[in-house]
């Protein structure tokens, strides 16, 4: 089976991902020191070098005010 990273579902959840954090009017430095995290931790999120799961999913939408859903349109 192809990596699921490289399918056309997982980038266009990329794309949404980028898109909600841009549509909540942050930086990823800003969403980094939200979680608690490095920026390139979200940089490797958007990007697909780093799968993001479920919890991590749940707290990006909360913080960026979207429903689960929206991601995977």
């Amino acid at each position: 089976m192809k990596n699921s990273i490289y399918t056309k579902e997982y980038q266009a959840f990329l794309k949404r991902l980028k898109q909600a954090r841009l549509d909540a009017g942050l930086t990823q430095a800003d969403v980094a020191k939200h979680l608690q995290q490095q920026q390139s931790y979200v940089s490797k999120c958007e990007s697909g070098e780093k799968r993001v799961d479920v919890i991590e999913l749940m707290r990006f939408a909360k913080l960026y005010g979207k429903t689960i859903d929206w991601f995977v349109q």
